[in-house]
């Protein structure tokens, strides 16, 4: 007999609602036995069937569930969605990088699958999809006919599934560049050693709207690979791209070779470090981009990230000419809307400044998010008008 979970009474709400996450501390009993990463039934306390989703004792998060109705677990659901997940994506005129799943919001939990050109880039983040594998990898290359399928499950978060990190070729072949477009640029990314799956797609539009921003000096911190160090190099004199990983700053000067730009400089340290010797020097940047990395991984580390953040945000601030423009981000979506805004707020007070907001975005459409998961909103991103 399949599993049966049952919730403690008034913890349906949310899952009726359309948030997929059980927590095993929602659940009153489980009835029924089966195999880890099985397929388990969800219901009220008083026995309404709210979902079914893939069972995971050894993690906070019980139960994810993705069927709603009486949809079948197997190959032909996994095509259907993938498909209808790439339709979308399709459908906003994307064609050569796009995130093509993105986990929770497109109906498949845990399941990130990127599309770099002919090739895809895909995480399994929890044991009922990493034991589904061969089966996905076949639905994918049903959807797509990829030359190649490269696998980056070598993050942190499987760990809380009880899985080991793991990475390398799940199909056809894959090679150590793939060259793409994005904003009318050429980007070269590395899927098997760049961060995450390879690339940042998210802040595509992003990198878009900075262009209006980018003139005369340009200071792009934690700029990874470069895609806003290239977009503002359009129309800036100079810009200087920052980040403390040389791997990084090479594929910055990769690159800026593909779009023939001369007009880049790669420095590499540590941010905060170089913000605070930049200040004490009187360098003064017409536009600068802060977007690091998630300062925080957990609720427990909020406070310290705001922290970071201001720091960061101040320095910033301190560095931009009277009239330029500040760009922050963060990733974390711990760190909500209001903590963010607050925390600019208070970076503003104390650099003197008077700050407007230019804009106020948030991660591209191909990582839609769903209005009933918090968690799937989770890029900020702020362009500050600086007097």
């Amino acid at each position: 007999m399949s599993y049966e979970i049952f919730l403690k009474k008034g913890e349906e709400k949310r899952i009726a609602a359309g948030h997929p996450w059980v927590y095993a501390n929602e659940v009153a009993r489980i009835e029924g036995k089966d195999k880890n990463g099985s397929l388990a039934t969800v219901k009220s306390f008083d026995g309404r069937y709210l979902g079914k989703g893939y069972i995971n004792h050894a993690s906070k998060i019980l139960v994810r569930i993705f069927i709603r109705g009486n949809e079948e677990d197997g190959k032909a659901l996994y095509l259907e969605r993938i498909h209808a997940a790439n339709s979308y994506r399709t459908s906003l005129g994307l064609r050569d990088a796009y995130r093509a799943v993105f986990a929770e919001a497109d109906d498949l939990p845990a399941l990130i699958v990127d599309k770099y050109g002919d090739y895809l880039s895909v995480q399994f983040l929890s044991l009922g999809v990493d034991q589904r594998k061969k089966l996905i990898v076949e639905a994918l290359v049903e959807e797509f006919s990829p030359k190649g399928i490269y696998e980056r499950s070598d993050v942190a978060v499987r760990k809380k599934e009880g899985l080991g990190e793991t990475a390398g070729v799940l199909y056809g072949e894959v090679p150590d560049e793939i060259v793409f477009t994005e904003n009318s640029l050429k980007m070269a990314v590395d899927v098997k050693n760049g961060q995450k799956t390879g690339y940042f797609l998210d802040q595509r539009e992003n990198r878009l709207a900075v262009r209006r921003y980018a003139s005369g000096e340009v200071l792009d911190c934690f700029c990874n690979s470069g895609g806003f160090s290239m977009n503002c190099a359009l129309s800036a004199e100079h810009v200087t791209s920052l980040d403390a990983s040389a791997r990084a700053l090479e594929s910055v000067k990769r690159n800026a070779e593909l779009n023939g730009f001369h007009n880049i400089e790669t420095v590499c340290g540590d941010a905060f470090d170089l913000l605070r010797a930049y200040h004490a020097e009187g360098r003064k940047f017409d536009l600068v981009i802060l977007d690091p990395p998630a300062f925080c991984k957990s609720a427990a580390e909020v406070k310290d990230a705001l922290k970071g953040y201001l720091d960061i945000n101040l320095l910033g601030l301190k560095l931009v000419k009277k009239g330029g423009f500040l760009v922050s981000s963060s990733c974390s979506h711990y760190v909500t809307l209001p903590l963010f805004q607050k925390m600019l707020t208070e970076a503003a007070v104390r650099s003197k400044r008077r700050v407007q907001i230019a804009e106020l975005r948030a991660q591209a459409p191909d990582h839609p998010a769903l209005l009933a998961d918090d968690e799937t909103m989770y890029l900020k991103f702020f362009v500050l008008h600086v007097d």
